[in-house]
């Protein structure tokens, strides 16, 4: 029997080969990890401010080969070309961020006599330490941006890396690690893995020489994970099925365009993107008009020519879109424009009269297809929200500020947006998710802290 040693990488679009990675084997894996955790003592005892001067040098890099990056971008996960080079750039300030972000965090001091019996003698200093090597898994929908959010905070903390990319997106995630690679990080440090998850994924994660886990992905594979980590700390960024609550106030226009923006930008392949519309019964007819009105001035296409719907990353992706909206429309739900397929292009899709039986309603589609369930009775909101396995975020649309407070408080997510769409950052922002959503909390000073530990030294003077 043959052994397959690489593996080719198709663009989304064209089907054309772009390139190939590696799949390494068990072997060649600990090989790896071995050697990240061998370089990571030397590495957590360089000075921060060292630390931060690569990161910075790699952003420069980065923008420096922001057309080659990007354009493989576009062509690996169907992104369109503008959103692709956008990606870079966001990624570079990211990085920077990051690196000025590590030199602000300190240790704290704490008194002894600050607590009832206690002395004034006895003073604590509460440091921060690395944990040792960081496992980062990236996504495929965001390819580098993603996959910095995670290694930079893991390298400016004092830690290795070891880095595995989505096979569709692999190629993306090494263009930048050769752009890291081209600092004077030193060797070892950042590791590249690539393979079959099938091979490798279980043996990465349950590596003795992992002391964290960074994963953005499905939910299944990220409760998956969890439960393989057993004593090593983990933050998972999974699904979401992000509501947008439209009261009877809100700007029905603004709601609009935030809606269509949200649910349908990369084609709906995003965690955070708006996946259904909660909206109060007397003003869905005007609503419903509206979004589609715009949906249908959607440019749909291929990335490269800048089309805000491309095609979805595989076909089993856009088959189960596709089941999503017959299974709707099987139940009784409207079409209001869309269900057009071309192979893994499905057109903008917008669904009315949604009804909790239907699958639509419950699934993450991450598609460009959106369902609009109609609320009489206002109390509806939150539980139709809160019966969702996902507490990723919520947008609500209302020119009551109060009301909009209730509203969000009740709801059992991690942001709530006030008149604007779902959205990840800026990526300073606090990034949480509830429930099936995620574990944990990102952003960029969050993820420094869930890469570090506190160490503690009492001083008995």
């Amino acid at each position: 029997m043959t052994v397959e040693k690489e593996k080719v990488v198709y663009s989304v679009a064209e089907e054309e080969a772009i390139g190939s990675f590696s799949l390494m084997s068990q072997e060649e894996v600990d090989q790896a990890i071995n050697e990240a955790s061998g370089a990571q003592k030397a590495w957590a005892e360089t000075e921060v401010y060292k630390r931060a001067d690569i990161l910075h040098k790699w952003a420069d890099r980065l923008l420096e080969q922001q057309e080659k990056i990007g354009t493989m971008i576009y062509k690996e996960v169907g992104k369109n070309k503008a959103s692709a080079m956008k990606e870079v750039k966001r990624t570079a300030d990211l990085i920077r961020y990051t690196a000025e972000e590590g030199c602000r965090i300190h240790g704290d001091m704490l008194r002894g006599d600050s607590f009832r019996g206690g002395s004034s003698n006895k003073i604590a200093m509460a440091d921060r330490e690395p944990l040792g090597v960081v496992l980062a898994i990236s996504p495929f929908n965001y390819p580098v941006n993603l996959a910095a959010s995670k290694i930079a905070p893991a390298l400016i903390s004092g830690n290795a890396v070891v880095f595995k990319p989505a096979s569709q997106g692999a190629l993306s995630g090494r263009l930048m690690i050769d752009a890291l690679l081209e600092t004077e990080i030193p060797e070892g440090i950042v590791q590249l893995v690539t393979g079959k998850g099938s091979e490798i994924g279980d043996f990465i994660v349950t590596h003795p020489e992992i002391s964290m886990i960074s994963f953005t992905g499905s939910t299944e594979v990220g409760q998956s994970i969890s439960e393989k980590a057993k004593m090593i700390p983990v933050v998972l960024e999974l699904g979401g099925k992000d509501p947008a609550i439209v009261l009877e106030d809100a700007d029905l226009d603004l709601a609009a365009d935030q809606i269509v923006s949200g649910a349908y930008s990369y084609s709906g392949q995003r965690c955070t993107a708006i996946k259904r519309v909660l909206v109060a019964d007397a003003v869905a007819d005007q609503l419903s008009e509206k979004v589609k009105q715009k949906v249908e001035g959607l440019t749909v296409g291929n990335p490269e020519d800048d089309a805000a719907v491309t095609p979805l990353i595989d076909d089993k992706a856009a088959d189960f879109v596709q089941g999503l909206i017959d299974d709707a429309l099987e139940k009784g739900a409207t079409l209001v424009t869309g269900n057009k397929r071309e192979g893994k292009l499905i057109h903008p899709t917008l669904i009315d009269d949604v009804t909790s039986d239907m699958d639509i309603a419950w699934e993450e589609p991450f598609g460009p297809v959106l369902p609009i369930i109609r609320i009489t009775d206002e109390k509806d909101f939150v539980t139709l929200a809160n019966e969702s396995q996902y507490g990723l975020q919520a947008s609500i649309f209302t020119a009551d500020v109060q009301k909009a407070m209730e509203i969000g408080r009740k709801l059992h997510v991690g942001s709530v947006q006030l008149n604007a769409k779902t959205e990840r950052g800026p990526d300073h922002f606090p990034f949480i998710g509830a429930k099936n959503s995620g574990l944990g909390a990102q952003g960029i000073r969050r993820s420094i802290e869930s890469m570090t530990r506190d160490k503690l030294f009492v001083l008995n003077m």
